[in-house]
């Protein structure tokens, strides 16, 4: 038996969908039936250099050679205006939206005592900012149809950790926390919202080193972790088939899908005449420590190669 997803004739905003993850959400959609709405400003991975539309258009051809219906978004995420209009851009053209999907994203990897402001801005810009003013602005869209979905892209670099990322990091936690806000502020309304972090060989990871032949075979093997990977669990959480899956974090690595757990107490000391630094460092640290998060970088904990 083949579950219908219930995205026939559906909206879907999909940010960054000019090429790899982004654009492989899209054609999800329009496989599934959904309408596209591509938003995408064609510039590099670092969020430089001159505007181009030729991604976003590239992308709108292949759905509408599968026979599908897409309109394109040449406006920033990172500017409230550029994500109001947007969605004005969707309610023009189709007249509602039934789900956004933040993606749209940049990368400047430094070092943290090396990172200028500039680099922890422009990330925090595109990626929270911008998530958050995307969400915003169809927050009231889906206030008064009472439906909609909302997935937030996370990263396993803010989850779990990775080095010369602080900003990147920073950012995809900070998306993990508007992403419950809205599950918790939005319920009411028939509104979910839920995180992928995805996992997926692209232009963000070609930079690998693979000089011996065993660290060749291995790139040769994370290849396998195509864009396309990931589609499928964002366009599930944008249905209504995902109906009460809410403030959820979900991975998607090859052939697995994940569930993420979140940040809850794992332990406690009580002392009945309350604490000094002294005491806690004589009594209460003794009894933490070996509860205490190890520093594992993403690479540590999803350390298998895909299958």
């Amino acid at each position: 038996m083949t579950i219908d997803l219930g995205l026939q004739g559906k909206v879907a905003i999909v940010t960054g969908a000019g090429g790899g993850i982004g654009r492989s959400i899209a054609l999800e959609f329009a496989r599934s039936g959904a309408r596209v709405v591509i938003n995408d400003i064609g510039v590099s991975l670092g969020g430089t250099g001159e505007r181009s539309s030729a991604p976003a258009e590239e992308t709108r051809s292949m759905i509408e050679t599968m026979g599908g219906e897409a309109v394109i978004s040449s406006e920033s995420v990172s500017d409230w205006a550029g994500a109001k209009r947007t969605v004005e851009i969707a309610m023009d053209a189709f007249g509602q939206v039934d789900a956004l999907v933040n993606n749209a994203g940049i990368l400047r990897d430094v070092i943290f005592h090396k990172m200028d402001p500039s680099d922890w801005e422009a990330v925090i810009g595109v990626h929270l900012n911008g998530s958050f003013y995307m969400s915003r602005a169809v927050a009231e869209v889906y206030r008064l149809q009472n439906s909609g979905a909302f997935v937030h892209m996370t990263s396993t670099s803010g989850l779990i950790g990775n080095f010369g990322q602080a900003n990147y990091s920073a950012a995809k936690m900070g998306i993990v926390g508007l992403s419950k806000s809205i599950a918790l502020d939005m319920a009411r309304f028939g509104v979910r919202s839920n995180c992928v972090a995805p996992f997926a060989w692209s232009r963000m990871t070609d930079s690998i080193p693979a000089k011996t032949p065993e660290e060749q075979a291995r790139v040769e093997r994370m290849k396998k972790m195509t864009p396309e990977t990931n589609a499928p669990i964002v366009v599930f959480l944008a249905s209504p088939a995902a109906a009460g899956v809410n403030g959820q974090i979900f991975a998607a690595r090859m052939n697995e899908v994940f569930l993420f757990g979140q940040t809850r107490p794992i332990r406690s000391v009580q002392a009945a005449e309350g604490w000094t630094p002294e005491t806690i460092a004589e009594r209460a640290m003794p009894a933490l420590r070996p509860n205490l998060v190890p520093m594992d970088r993403s690479g540590d904990i999803f350390s298998w190669d895909p299958v």
